[in-house]
C-alpha cells in the first residue's frame, strides 16, 4: 500500500498548497482594495490565520472534531464485537496501534475516523450503526475508516477544512468591510487612477470566486479518497460485499445525525446532511454517490484485490482514469473475495439491547440482577435509596459501582 500512501501524499501536498496560495492571494487583493498599498498587511493576516489555524487543527484537531460530534470513548467491556472488530482490521491494515475507539449516541447510522497520524488515530461510530449492522457490515465499515488512517487522509482533511474554512472567513468579512464600510476608500482609491480599479475589482472577484474554488478543491480532495478508502476496505476485509450492504442501510436510513456541520460532513463514511441525496446534491456533495460506491464494490468480479477494483470503478463510471496508482496495481496486491467471516446471529432486537446497555454504561446507570432473574438498570440519580423489583417485589438498596 506504500504506493497508494506516497501518491495520496503527493495529490493532497500539492491541493493544499493551492488552498494556501488561495488564502494568501484572498488576504493580498483584501488588504489592497480596503487600503491602497496594504496589500502587505493583508497578506500577513491571511498567513497568521493559516498557521494558527493549521497549529490547531495539527494539534488538536482530533479532540476538537471528536467534542463537536459528542463522541464518548469507550473501553472494550462495554462493547466487545466493536473492539473485537476493530483490533481485527488494525491488523489487517498493518497499522502500529488500535485507535482509540468512540461512540456518539445518535440514531442516524455514520462512523468517521480522525487523528493526524496512526499512532494517534481514532475511530468514532453511532449508536445507530451499531444497530443496523451484522458484523460483516461493521467490519466492512471499520475497514473503510481504518483505510483512511493507512492512506494518511484524516491529516489533510483536516488540514484543508481548516484552510477552507479561513478562506471562506476571510472573504465574508472583508465582502462586508468592503461594502457597508468601505464606500468613501472606493470611491477615492478609484479617483487615483485605473490601477486602482483594477486591484478593487480583482478583489471583488476573489471574494466570490475564492470560497467556491476552495469547495472545488475540497470536493477534489474528499471524493477521490472515499473511493481509496472503499477499495481499502474491500483489500483488509476480503469482503466487498459487507461494505457494499452497509453502504446501501446507511443510505436508507432517514435520520439526521444532529451534530454533523458542513465542516465536519466530510469525515464520515457517508454525507450525514442528508446528501447522498439524488440529482443535483450528488454533483455538489462531499462523497461520491453511494448507490455508484456499491455498484463498483459489486462488479469486483469475485476478486478483493486492488486491481479488481481498479477494473470495476472504470467499467462502472466509464471514466479512463481510475484511482489507484499504477505502480500499487503492479505491487501484487491480490486476493480472492472471501466468504462472511460469520453467520449473522446477531438479530437486531439483540444489537439494539447490546446498543442500548453500552450507553447506559455511558451514562453511569447501575445494572443490578435480581434473585428472581430480572435485571434493573437504575440511574445514578437513586443511589443511597432503596428500591422495589417490579416483579417480585424484592428491596436493593442501590449503591455506587453495584453490578
Amino acid at each position: 500500500m506504500w504506493e497508494i500512501i506516497r501518491a495520496n501524499q503527493r495529490r493532497a501536498a500539492t491541493l493544499v498548497v493551492l488552498m494556501a496560495a488561495l488564502l494568501l492571494l484572498v488576504g493580498y487583493a483584501l488588504g489592497e482594495a480596503l487600503a491602497p498599498g496594504a496589500g502587505l498587511g493583508g497578506l500577513f493576516v491571511a498567513f497568521v490565520v493559516w498557521v494558527g489555524l493549521t497549529l490547531i487543527s495539527y494539534f488538536r484537531g482530533d479532540s476538537i472534531f471528536l467534542a463537536l460530534s459528542g463522541a464518548r470513548r469507550i473501553e472494550k467491556n462495554d462493547n466487545p464485537q466493536l473492539f473485537n472488530v476493530v483490533e481485527e482490521m488494525t491488523i489487517a491494515a498493518g497499522l502500529p496501534k488500535v485507535p482509540d475507539i468512540y461512540v456518539m449516541d445518535d440514531a442516524a447510522p455514520n462512523a468517521f475516523a480522525t487523528g493526524r497520524d496512526a499512532q494517534h488515530a481514532a475511530v468514532a461510530v453511532t449508536a445507530g450503526l451499531l444497530e443496523s449492522l451484522n458484523r460483516d457490515e461493521l467490519q466492512g465499515v471499520i475497514a473503510h475508516e481504518l483505510g483512511h488512517v493507512k492512506n494518511r487522509d484524516v491529516l489533510y482533511m483536516m488540514m484543508v477544512g481548516i484552510m477552507m474554512g479561513a478562506i471562506v472567513l476571510l472573504a465574508d468579512v472583508g465582502a462586508r468591510v468592503f461594502f457597508f464600510g468601505g464606500g468613501r476608500r472606493r470611491t477615492s482609491s478609484r479617483s487615483e487612477g485605473q490601477g486602482q480599479l483594477v486591484i478593487v475589482v480583482v478583489a471583488l472577484v476573489l471574494m466570490i470566486l475564492a470560497p467556491i474554488i476552495a469547495q472545488l478543491i475540497y470536493l477534489a480532495l474528499s471524493r477521490r479518497r472515499e473511493y481509496l478508502a472503499d477499495a481499502s476496505s474491500a483489500l483488509f476485509t476480503r469482503y466487498p460485499e459487507g461494505l457494499a450492504s452497509a453502504l446501501e442501510k446507511i443510505s436508507h436510513s432517514t435520520a439526521t445525525l444532529a451534530s454533523a456541520t458542513r465542516a465536519t460532513a466530510p469525515m464520515y463514511i457517508v454525507n450525514p446532511l442528508g446528501a447522498t441525496a439524488r440529482g443535483l446534491a450528488d454533483l455538489t456533495s462531499t462523497h461520491p454517490p453511494i448507490s455508484e460506491r456499491v455498484r463498483i464494490l459489486r462488479s469486483m468480479g469475485g476478486g478483493a484485490a486492488l486491481s479488481n477494483y481498479e477494473q470495476a470503478f472504470r467499467s462502472v463510471t466509464g471514466r479512463a482514469g481510475g484511482v489507484i496508482p499504477t505502480s500499487a496495481l503492479a505491487g501484487g496486491e491480490h486476493g480472492p473475495a472471501a466468504a462472511p467471516t460469520a453467520p449473522d446471529t446477531s438479530a437486531r432486537l439483540e444489537r439494539v439491547r447490546q446498543t442500548t446497555d453500552m450507553l447506559w454504561r455511558l451514562n453511569q446507570y447501575i445494572f443490578l440482577t435480581c434473585p428472581c432473574g430480572t435485571k434493573l438498570k437504575v440511574p445514578p440519580a437513586y443511589v443511597g435509596r432503596e428500591i422495589a423489583c417490579p416483579h417480585c417485589g424484592a428491596l436493593h438498596m442501590i449503591q455506587c459501582g453495584a453490578a
